[in-house]
């Protein structure tokens, strides 16, 4: 019995040893997901997916492009983050709208976009075009017009995307599967930005020398949205 005792006494000693030989290392403090505020692990975690590594080449639109963050505003792009948009591939991510980040984690990672990606000095005296049709009519555009936007777009588009936008060196832009998958918003920001990794250098550099207006650039994007639906 007392063999059984001391041999218990021992492995308390052990035990107690082994609890307080951590004492000195603090443990680390757990982070809830929604306390996560560093912009290179928010935009891991729930942007590189599609948009790519370091905001370039991913199947989405690239944001690390100066010139998208020169049109689109801190509001504009917070509201496509929290909201995504409808009937496209952009899901919301905001939790107000059914996913999982908050407010203060979307304004993060706007402003880590900024912070990273943001270049004013390369568009120093450009005028850029509207961001929305809206702001375009505001502008004083008229409204997107389908007949004037199959001409702009022989002018500045047929080069590379074919006859009827059915395809050339670059892809069909009419393909139902594709329309179906992108809003009239988009089709605009990537006849503004280009895909500068594919060699689409945007508006300024369609036609050489020959920069599409700000009018050319709604009627080129109402002639694309025109073929959602059709089977021609």
């Amino acid at each position: 019995m007392r063999a059984i005792t001391r041999c218990r006494r021992a492995w308390l000693a052990v035990a107690i040893v082994t609890l307080f030989a951590g004492c000195g290392k603090p443990l680390e403090p757990e982070v809830r997901p929604e306390q996560v505020m560093d912009f290179a692990l928010l935009y891991e975690r729930n942007c590189a997916g599609c948009h790519g590594i370091d905001g370039r080449q991913g199947a989405a639109q690239q944001l690390n492009d100066a010139v998208y963050l020169a049109i689109a505003s801190d509001a504009r792009i917070e509201q496509v983050v929290s909201r995504g948009v409808a009937g496209t591939s952009m899901l919301p991510f905001g939790k107000s709208s059914g996913g999982t980040l908050t407010d203060d984690q979307i304004r993060a990672l706007v402003a880590g976009m900024r912070r990273h990606w943001e270049q004013p000095d390369r568009l120093s005296g450009v005028v850029l075009p509207a961001y929305s049709a809206e702001d375009a009519v505001g502008r004083g555009s008229a409204p997107g017009d389908s007949d004037r936007g199959q001409q702009a777009y022989a002018t500045h588009c047929a080069r590379c995307h074919g006859p009827g936008g059915r395809g050339g060196s670059a892809g069909s832009i009419v393909d139902e599967a594709f329309l179906a998958l992108t809003s009239d918003q988009a089709l605009r920001t990537t006849v503004i930005t280009g895909h500068a990794h594919e060699g689409a250098t945007g508006w300024r550099g369609y036609a050489p020398g020959r920069p599409m207006s700000p009018q050319e650039i709604s009627d080129v994007v109402t002639w694309i949205g025109s073929h959602r639906g059709r089977h021609d």
